[in-house]
């Protein structure tokens, strides 16, 4: 169970698209994460699942009916809307959107949301065209005026038979959306110049992510507290901004994002070759925690204590990944970010490694151990450029991440 969803009340609304059979696995994920949640059905909706499946998942009665007087004496749809901790739309069709941008309230679910005053996420699924219509574009800015948060949509193949962005976000993805707006983080939406989803489409993201080890014997190595998880939930949201994704992993014990391409290394000069190999990209983002040294010649065998005490280790320094990648300019990614995990003077640290390394971004943060950064599951980053520092407010690490991927495809598109 995860402790930030517990006691939670989730109000889902799910709209009519094919896209409503991924709810019933949404569902199931609040709920084991200890959320309860209510569920309302559109009449649309309730062709592609049945209010029997989502009763049996939710433990609850269903909604349908805007003029149902047993629903309306059991729990009014005002104090259904406001009952809730959170409102989602899984999936929000374009037709509930335009809705919800309207204002309109002619059935249960457009009522519920317009009488709310809890936040609301979105999880938008609908054909491509549709996705990509200056209707649906007006609609989404109107939402975000408003404050709608909105997770996805991905890009891929539709139902349909089409390809590009229009999928709804993997119910995990949702989930993690639902953390991070229960948690009050600000979900900074992806461009909408090219539709969410398709933000980086065609575009490959190398991520770097979690620690190295480096041998001093069979059994032991050099290594730090390095958990991986914002690597991993940066490799997740550009994948969900439509990139092609590799991400070169030290070890870890996360599972691979959806859709990424994941490469798994031990050493530092194993993670520098499989970045290379991994080239061109368009972005290469190195959250690793690489050790900055190895021991000259490690043990073939398991060392031993002896009479003399501890053995002595000849340290050599590793390569360094970010400052060789960024300065190869045969091969230089149009944009390079480097992260710096500081325990002391953190932006004034992060100016000089963007200096010294020739990226173009420093994300930079404080590690120390009363941070509870390492191996949490929350950061607050500094984004040092050479036009300034820009601090933001503590968030998820999913949270971070897609603000961090936004901001990366605002500094790439004019590149």
């Amino acid at each position: 169970m995860t402790a930030r969803l517990a006691g939670k009340r989730i109000l889902l609304v799910i709209g009519g698209g094919i896209a409503a059979y991924k709810a019933l696995d949404l569902i199931r994920r609040l709920r084991e994460r200890g959320a309860s949640v209510r569920a309302v059905l559109t009449a649309a909706a309730q062709h592609f699942v049945t209010p029997l499946a989502v009763a049996a998942l939710t433990g609850d009665k269903v909604f349908t009916d805007l003029f149902s007087l047993t629903d309306e004496a059991e729990m009014g749809h005002i104090e259904l809307s406001r009952d809730a901790d959170l409102l989602v739309v899984a999936p929000a069709t374009a037709d509930l959107m335009a809705k919800m941008a309207q204002g309109r309230a002619d059935d249960l679910a457009s009522t519920a949301l317009l009488a709310t005053d809890k936040k609301v996420l979105v999880a938008p699924a609908m054909n491509v065209r549709m996705w990509l219509h200056p209707a649906t574009a007006r609609n989404r800015a109107v939402l975000a005026a408003d404050g709608v948060a909105m997770v996805g949509p991905n890009e891929g193949e539709m139902a349909c038979g089409e390809y590009g962005p229009g999928r709804m976000a993997e119910p995990l993805e949702i989930v993690a959306a639902i953390e991070a707006a229960l948690a009050g983080d600000t979900l900074i939406p992806l461009p909408a110049s090219a539709g969410a989803g398709a933000a980086l489409a065609g575009r490959h993201v190398l991520v770097t992510a979690g620690p190295t080890h480096e041998p001093i014997d069979p059994v032991r190595f050099i290594a730090n507290r390095s958990s991986g998880k914002q690597g991993y939930a940066l490799a997740a949201a550009a994948v969900a901004a439509g990139a092609r994704v590799t991400l070169v992993s030290g070890p870890v014990t996360l599972p691979a994002p959806a859709g990424v391409s994941l490469v798994r290394v031990e050493t530092a000069r194993e993670m520098l070759e499989a970045v290379r190999r991994a080239l061109p990209a368009d972005i290469a983002i190195f959250t690793a925690a690489v050790a900055d040294w190895r021991v000259a010649e490690a043990g073939a065998q398991k060392l031993k204590k002896g009479p003399d005490g501890a053995p002595r280790l000849a340290l050599v320094e590793n390569p360094d990944i970010l400052a060789t990648i960024a300065g190869d300019l045969a091969h230089r990614p149009a944009l390079v970010i480097g992260f710096a995990a500081e325990t002391e003077k953190v932006v004034e640290h992060a100016k000089a490694k963007l200096a010294r390394k020739g990226c173009d971004l420093i994300v930079a943060n404080d590690v120390s151990a009363e941070s509870g950064v390492m191996g949490g599951d929350r950061n607050r980053v500094h984004l040092v450029s050479r036009d300034g520092v820009e601090s933001w407010s503590e968030m998820g690490k999913a949270a971070v991440a897609h603000a961090l991927i936004a901001r990366a495809a605002t500094m790439l598109a004019p590149r």
